[in-house]
């Protein structure tokens, strides 16, 4: 079944409505869904429901509700991506992987090392790269949709680190430590986590000077140096696996 996401004003104790037109339009013009087929719908917040199609036009359509249950399909661990911005075309491919491995939130970050194309006007991006996350979510058919957050300085998103349970720095200068190691030595589990990934080029010796400084966990993903669109990847599936598998 198809899986769509709607807003909590919108479900009611038998039925529920769905009312954002490009879903509605995607229903109608390419799923060709009609009054009595079946989709699955979610709150984003905690619950998911199994419905039937009551009725359709190009304004909202209303579904009975047949089941209700929570998210069966989201992590319990929270992982936030802190992604050093990389150049155009490849923060779409991060995030559409990333929301399929389980990404809760993606905050795109300006390092010493990021290069700016566009004067800074991330507007639009953000508004663009929020799409590839709704579509991605209801191919895998997450409970969620995750967050493309508004882009931080580096020195703000040092700032929020404290508030993670974990944080995981990956650097290609680290040999010894791995992030398997780290995961491992863990006491308990963890309910969010942070990995911060750098740009094309990693960060700067000050930046990463500053990361080891502060309560991040220097790791290495292995013998080879990543590119950035897979290094965020490849941290992600390690965490999960070890985490929640």
């Amino acid at each position: 079944m198809s899986r769509f996401f709607t807003t909590d004003d919108n479900i009611g104790d038998k039925t529920i409505k769905i009312t954002d037109k490009q879903d509605i339009q995607h229903m109608m013009k390419v799923l060709r869904l009609r009054e009595g087929d079946r989709i699955d719908i979610s709150d984003s917040v905690k619950w998911e429901y199994e419905t039937e199609i009551l009725s359709m036009n190009k304004e909202v359509v209303e579904a009975i509700i047949l089941d209700k249950q929570k998210f069966t399909n989201e992590p319990f661990l929270k992982v936030t991506l802190f992604q050093g911005i990389p150049k155009q075309g490849k923060m779409e491919f991060i995030i559409q992987k990333t929301v399929e491995l389980g990404i809760y939130e993606i905050v795109p970050v300006f390092t010493d090392r990021t290069i700016v194309t566009d004067n800074g006007n991330f507007s639009k991006k953000i508004e663009r790269w929020q799409k590839v996350s709704d579509e991605g979510v209801k191919q895998c058919k997450r409970g969620i949709i995750p967050a493309i957050c508004q882009p931080l300085a580096f020195r703000q998103m040092l700032g929020l680190l404290e508030g993670f349970d974990l944080v995981l720095f990956p650097y290609e200068n680290e040999e010894r430590r791995t992030i398997k190691d780290a995961l491992r030595e863990l006491e308990h589990q963890p309910e969010t986590a942070a990995i911060i990934i750098g740009p094309e080029g990693g960060f700067s010796d000050k930046e990463a000077e500053q990361l080891k400084q502060i309560r991040s966990q220097c790791v290495t993903l292995g013998k080879t140096t990543l590119r950035t669109e897979t290094a965020g990847m490849a941290a992600l599936a390690m965490v999960m696996y070890e985490l929640e598998l």
